[in-house]
This record gives C-alpha cells, structure tokens and sequence, in this order.
C-alpha cells in the first residue's frame, strides 16, 4: 500500500471534487479474477483474441465468433465486482456529478453500480468506451439503432440460432468495439466532455497507452483537474500526477474514497 501521506492528499483531492472524473483500465479488475484473453494464455482453440475480435472474423464465420463470446460471458460471469469497483459506485451514487469511464467490458462497473442502486438512491451510469461483453447491437448498427441486452443466452451450435435484430431480422453482434473499429462517437464525446470539466480525475489500473482512450484522463489533467493515479507500476500517466499510488485498485481505491471522509 502506498504512503499514508500520499492516501490522504489523494483523498483530500477526490473528497472536495464536485465534479470528479474516474477513469478505469484493467487492473480494477484484476482482482475479481477476470481472464485475460489476449496474450499469453489468450489461445482458444488455436485461435487469438485479435483473429476473433473483427468485423472480417463475424462477417467470415459469425457462429464461430459468437461461440467464443458465449465462453467468455460464462467466465467472466462467475467473477464479482471488487472492492474498487464498489468503492467506486458508492462515490458515484452519493456524488452526482461524479462520472465513470471505463476501458473495460467486463460489466463488473455496471454490476456494482446496479448493486449500489438497489440500496441507496441511485447510481451513476457507466461509459463504456471499448463495449460490453453482455451486449448486442443489431449489425446494420447504426443504420438499425437496435442495441442493448437482448440475448441473455446465445446458442451458437449453428448459424440458424445465433440472435437476430427483433426490429430488422439482421444477426446480432457482441456490443463490442473490435480491431479495426472506432469508438462509439457519443461515448467518447462524453468521456473528453467529462474530461474537460473535471475539477478532479481518478486513474485506476490503466496503461494509458491504448488510444483514443488513453487521452482522456491526460485532457483531463491538461484542462487543470489534478490527477490521482492508482496502478501497479509507472505509466504515461504517471508524469502527469498529483499523487501517484502503488498498490492493488481493491485496497487503494476504498481508502482514498472513504465514504466517511466525503
């Protein structure tokens, strides 16, 4: 765990924040045990996460690629939000003007906010920049707007019972931004707009170095909101830092949005 001095400045920071940005990577999830799939140990198959994750690999075989997405919901969905992740939805809720962007699609920001939702008077949404893994998007998208959780269960034994658009009759995709794509204009414009109004930015478990999503906690601390960044070892970012903490998101995270303190 990082210094005690260094925790409180980074909680006197996040407390007075009336408008707090919190941007999240990998790492705050790394404790809830979600698998990598890309990399070493990424193998499924014989296949790589970036020979599966693009518009070319869905249009080639789609049951094969939905197939790979149904394992991966199965995994992930054993895994639990963190004590990152709900340290964060309980700042969130309690704080309006707090915004959540995540390079994740693991849904687990979203599982803890919909939790916190259930016990207190609301929850913050969740941007999404790079998708989730628990939705669909018709694939005429944006032509056909159709979009969120509407196949809670995939079968993909064949191309005939893999998920259809219910407005257009069109395969349904993974809600995913794949290799290749760009991000979802409105979601980006939300993450820079938060970004830029920001009084105050969390950094937790990102490289910052996959763009354009690595930019935004840099716009961030470029428009004058410092910057608390919590990761494992030195980034990009990490010059750009009021206080830098080192340590695991799930022990960091809680002390320095202590609900008590703001």
């Amino acid at each position: 765990m990082s210094d005690a001095h260094d925790v409180a400045r980074a909680r006197a920071l996040l407390r007075d924040a009336r408008r707090l940005l919190v941007f999240t990577g990998a790492g705050v999830s790394a404790e809830s045990g979600v698998p990598t799939f890309r990399g070493a140990g990424g193998l499924w198959k014989s296949f790589r996460a970036e020979e599966l994750a693009t518009p070319a690999a869905f249009a080639r075989d789609p049951r094969l690629v939905w197939e790979w997405y149904a394992w991966r919901r199965t995994l992930v969905a054993a895994c639990a939000p963190n004590a990152a992740h709900v340290a964060i939805a309980r700042h969130a809720a309690a704080h309006p003007g707090t915004t959540v962007v995540t390079q994740n699609v693991d849904g687990l920001h979203q599982r803890a906010a919909a939790d916190v939702a259930a016990h207190a008077r609301g929850a913050a949404p969740v941007v999404a920049l790079h998708g989730t893994l628990f939705g669909e998007r018709c694939v005429r998208w944006p032509a056909c707007p159709t979009r969120g959780a509407l196949a809670p269960a995939v079968d993909a034994s064949s191309v005939d019972t893999l998920p259809r658009c219910p407005a257009c009759g069109a395969l349904l995709r993974p809600d995913i931004v794949w290799f290749g794509e760009p991000l979802d204009p409105a979601d980006l414009d939300a993450a820079f707009d938060a970004a830029r109004g920001a009084d105050a930015c969390l950094v937790v478990g990102t490289s910052a170095v996959v763009q354009p999503a690595a930019s935004v906690a840099a716009a961030a601390a470029h428009a004058g909101a410092p910057l608390v960044e919590v990761n494992a070892e030195a980034t990009p970012l990490s010059a750009l830092a009021t206080v830098t903490l080192r340590g695991r998101a799930a022990e960091v995270v809680p002390a320095v949005l202590d609900r008590g303190r703001t």
